[in-house]
């Protein structure tokens, strides 16, 4: 929301008077959940044999962690989330299989696609999210929770929506389930098919095989950092390589520019977010294109007094266009190629914070301590192969089914 009030109002003076109460035209959503139709939700997953849990922003949005989990762990019903909803849901819990979609988890997609009811949660079935609208929702029953009536029945067909705030919802849900006193069954066949796929993709995945490839650095990161630490990102390859690979496990400590993804992003957010919790660890994963974008927040960062790390994954490149001019456009490439420009630990002295370039998994594991100890900001310039891609990856206008996976 932009509000511009023009100078001469700013400067102008007058007599004011406050209303006790305001009240503003506009969208007023349903809160109340409907009893009724989550009685229907609760029976349709009861039913079903395959149930799975689509977690999108609004869980985020609405702060209902607790009782996604809570649910979750009482039905036993394994969770995937979307991009945006990632951090609503402990990625290390025995549930949790991590994002679905364009670059998704390997496991959460091949599940999703098993699945024959699914409760989605806060989430407006992008396309990013779920591949092609129609094979999405072939063979799948779906309850779609969230506050917005307009969302409902937008994407995918509807089989039971509970309108209203998706915390108020889900504990009503819950509360319905107490009720009914449903005790769990030692012998869940779809857990154990869960834990079969999750354990094998998460042993059998092919990854980079350099010691600074994507996932080990972004996993060497998750190893160093608090598991409070408030984590932003740019857009990019980085940002999709921390979908995959950095694992959420404090809710709500994850920040993403997702819908129009806007590149230079996460080092503002995350200079506003150490300015809301000085005392957590604040990391910005960017990438060097992104950075280019808002470097000069340095001097913001340096001249507050606001030390926040920059992670910074460099493969001296637009990685992203890069991927898709290698996959789409037969490797005619253009306008990707950074050159090695700037040289960022010296970008970051210039500025009086504290530049340090890591070139194997022993010096990053140095460089994240001396940054969390730093009281001033730190880029960690972090080298890494130019041509690795984004893998998995589901192809626009695919289906899940379709994911293309590393070979």
């Amino acid at each position: 929301m932009l509000i511009d009030i023009p100078k001469d109002v700013q400067q102008n003076e007058a007599a004011m008077s406050f209303p006790d109460e305001v009240r503003i035209r506009g969208y007023h959503p349903w809160t109340d959940p409907d009893v009724l139709e989550t009685e229907r939700a609760i029976d349709l997953l009861l039913s079903a044999q395959r149930p799975i849990i689509l977690a999108g922003g609004g869980v985020i949005i609405s702060t209902a962690f607790s009782e996604l989990q809570t649910l979750a762990e009482m039905l036993m019903i394994p969770v995937v989330t979307t991009f945006k909803g990632k951090g609503a849901f402990p990625e290390n819990h025995a549930l949790s299989l991590g994002p679905i979609g364009m670059h998704g988890h390997a496991e959460a997609n091949k599940l999703m696609v098993e699945a024959d009811c699914v409760l989605a949660i806060g989430t407006r079935f992008s396309d990013r999210s779920v591949g092609t609208f129609e094979e999405f929702e072939k063979n799948l029953k779906i309850i779609h929770m969230d506050v917005d009536p307009a969302e409902i029945g937008k994407n995918q067909t509807t089989h039971v929506a509970v309108v209203g705030d998706v915390k108020a919802s889900l504990r009503i849900m819950i509360k319905l389930l107490i009720k009914r006193a449903l005790k769990k069954s030692d012998d869940n066949v779809w857990i154990k098919h869960v834990n079969e796929v999750r354990d094998y993709w998460r042993q059998n995945l092919k990854i980079h095989p350099g010691e600074m490839g994507a996932a080990k650095i972004l996993r060497k990161l998750r190893e160093v950092l608090p598991k409070e630490a408030i984590v932003t990102t740019e857009v990019g390859q980085h940002q999709m390589w921390a979908s995959l690979f950095f694992d959420v496990i404090h809710p709500g400590t994850f920040f993403s520019s997702t819908g129009l993804g806007t590149m230079g992003w996460g080092f503002p957010a995350a200079i506003g977010a150490k300015t809301a919790r000085p005392d957590v660890p604040v990391v910005d994963i960017a990438g060097d294109g992104s950075f280019n974008m808002t470097e000069n927040s340095l001097a913001t960062s340096v001249l507050e007094n606001l030390p926040v790390i920059v992670f910074l994954v460099n493969n001296y490149s637009l990685g992203m266009v890069a991927q898709w001019q290698r996959t789409f456009y037969d490797r005619r490439m253009i306008g990707v190629d950074q050159k090695n420009c700037p040289d960022y630990v010296k970008l970051a002295e210039s500025y009086g914070a504290q530049g340090i370039r890591a070139q194997s998994l022993d010096e990053l594991g140095k460089a994240i301590k001396a940054g969390l100890k730093s009281d001033v900001a730190t880029v960690i310039d972090i080298p890494i192969d130019p041509e690795e891609d984004v893998l998995p990856f589901v192809a626009p206008g695919t289906s899940l089914k379709d994911m293309i996976l590393p070979s």
